[in-house]
C-alpha cells in the first residue's frame, strides 16, 4: 500500500514537472512572436535590448566622464541643475548627477528614483505605443482618425499626420483659453473634452490638413484617445502594460490626476516660486508622464532593439515629414531630428511644461543616450545636445571651462 502511494506521488510530481516545463516553453514562444502575429487581444509589448555591445573600458569611461563633468560644471554652475542628468553608451552609465529638491517646501531631495514630469518628451513614449500597435496591425498608419474616433470632426486627418504634426489642428490650450463660451477654465479639461469641443464648438483648422508641419499638442491628446479605443484600456494602463512594466520602468507612470496631483514633484519658476496646477493639467499623451533618467535609458535602449519595429516601419519613424521649407530641422513620427550635409542625423525631443524642462537625445550610430530632467525652469536642460561631439561628428560646439 505504501509502495502504491509512493508511486502515485512520484507520478504526480513528474506530471507537475512536465506541465511546468511546457508552460515555460509556451512563455518563451509567446515572447518571441512578432507583433503582427500576436493572438487577438494580446498587446504588443516593448522588449529590453539584450546583447549590448562590449563593455566600455575603464580608460574610455574616465576620459569621457571628465569631458562631461567639465560641461556639467559650466552648464549648471554651483550645482544649480535641480534635476537629474545621465549620459550612457551601450546601456552603460558613464555620467550621472542628481541635484536639488523635488519639493522646496519640505526639502525632499531629487535622487535617481525621483519621478519628474517629462513634459513633451512624453510624446516619444506615446508615439512608441502607437507604433507598436501599428506594428501589430491594430492601427493603420495611414487610416483616417475617424476610423477610430467617430466624433473626430476633421475627415482628412490620418494617424501619420497626428504623429508628424501635419493635421492642421489648433492647440487646445488656445481655443479653450480665449473664449469662455468654448470652455469654463474653472473646470479641468480632459482629452475627451477636447474632442467634444472640436466637434460641437465649430473649432476650425489652423491650416489645411497635410499642407505643412505645425507642432501642436492636440495631435498627441488625440493619439492617447486612439490608444484607449484600440486597447480598450485607459491610457495609463495601456502605457503601463505595453512599455513601463515590460521594461521594468518602475518609477515611470502616467499621472493619475485626481488621485496624485498633490503627491508628485511640483514645478518651479527659475526663482523657486512654485507653479500651481491649472485646468490643462489633466490632459495626457502630449505630456503628463513622469519618469527618471534611468528609466528613460531603459526605454531608449529598447527603442534601439531589433525587436522594436519591423525595418520598413522603423525607417518611416526616422524620416522627416516637414519638407515644405528646406532646412536641417525636421520631425519624424514622434521624434525631432536635425539632418546635416555631412550625412549625420541627430534625433531628440525636448519638453517644457510649467517649470518642468526635459531633453531626450538618442545618438543611434554611437549607441549613446543623453537625458536631462528638471522641475525648476531653466533653458540649460536643452544645452545637453552640445555633448554630442564627444561621441561623433555632430557639429555642435562643446563649451569648455
Amino acid at each position: 500500500m505504501n509502495f502504491i502511494k509512493r508511486a502515485n506521488i512520484l507520478q504526480f510530481l513528474f506530471l507537475l514537472l512536465v506541465l511546468s516545463s511546457c508552460m515555460k516553453e509556451k512563455k518563451i514562444e509567446i515572447s518571441e512572436i512578432k507583433d503582427a502575429d500576436l493572438p487577438k487581444g494580446t498587446l504588443p509589448k516593448m522588449k529590453p535590448l539584450t546583447n549590448e555591445k562590449p563593455k566600455l573600458t575603464a580608460e574610455y569611461i574616465n576620459t569621457t566622464r571628465n569631458s562631461i563633468d567639465s560641461f556639467y560644471r559650466k552648464n549648471w554652475p554651483n550645482n544649480s541643475m535641480n534635476g537629474g542628468f545621465l549620459v550612457a553608451k551601450n546601456g552603460q552609465i558613464i555620467y550621472e548627477k542628481y541635484e536639488g529638491f523635488a519639493n522646496f517646501r519640505d526639502k525632499t531631495p531629487i535622487t535617481c528614483d525621483t519621478p519628474i514630469h517629462i513634459a513633451s518628451v512624453s510624446k516619444v513614449l506615446t508615439a512608441t505605443a502607437v507604433l507598436k500597435l501599428v506594428n501589430a496591425k491594430r492601427i493603420n498608419l495611414d487610416a483616417k482618425v475617424t476610423n477610430y474616433l467617430k466624433e473626430f470632426p476633421y475627415p482628412d486627418v490620418t494617424i501619420r499626420m497626428l504623429l508628424s504634426h501635419r493635421s492642421g489642428m489648433r492647440s487646445y490650450a488656445y481655443f479653450t483659453d480665449r473664449d469662455k463660451t468654448v470652455w469654463d477654465r474653472h473646470n479641468t479639461l480632459t482629452n475627451q473634452d477636447i474632442l467634444t469641443i472640436m466637434r460641437t464648438k465649430n473649432i476650425g483648422l489652423e491650416q489645411k490638413t497635410g499642407t505643412r508641419f505645425a507642432y501642436c499638442n492636440t495631435n498627441y491628446a488625440m493619439l492617447a484617445l486612439i490608444i484607449e479605443k484600440v486597447t480598450k484600456l485607459s491610457f495609463r494602463e495601456a502605457m503601463s502594460q505595453m512599455i513601463f512594466k515590460p521594461l521594468s520602468m518602475t518609477h515611470t507612470f502616467v499621472l493619475d490626476f485626481d488621485k496624485d496631483k498633490h503627491n508628485v514633484a511640483p514645478s518651479y519658476k527659475g526663482n523657486r516660486v512654485e507653479i500651481g496646477i491649472d485646468y490643462l493639467d489633466k490632459v495626457y499623451g502630449d505630456k503628463n508622464i513622469y519618469s527618471t533618467p534611468r528609466d528613460l535609458l531603459k526605454f531608449d535602449r529598447a527603442r534601439n532593439s531589433p525587436s522594436f519595429l519591423e525595418p520598413t516601419l522603423l525607417k518611416q519613424v526616422y524620416t522627416g515629414y516637414s519638407n515644405e521649407h528646406p532646412g536641417r530641422k525636421n520631425y519624424g513620427l514622434g521624434i525631432r531630428m536635425i539632418n546635416w550635409e555631412n550625412g549625420k542625423s541627430f534625433y531628440f525631443h525636448n519638453g517644457w511644461w510649467h517649470g518642468f524642462t526635459s531633453s531626450y537625445i538618442t545618438l543611434k550610430d554611437e549607441n549613446v543616450t543623453i537625458i536631462a530632467l528638471s522641475n525648476k525652469y531653466t533653458k540649460s536642460t536643452y544645452a545637453v545636445r552640445k555633448l554630442a561631439p564627444i561621441f561623433g561628428s555632430y557639429p555642435f560646439k562643446v563649451e569648455d571651462e
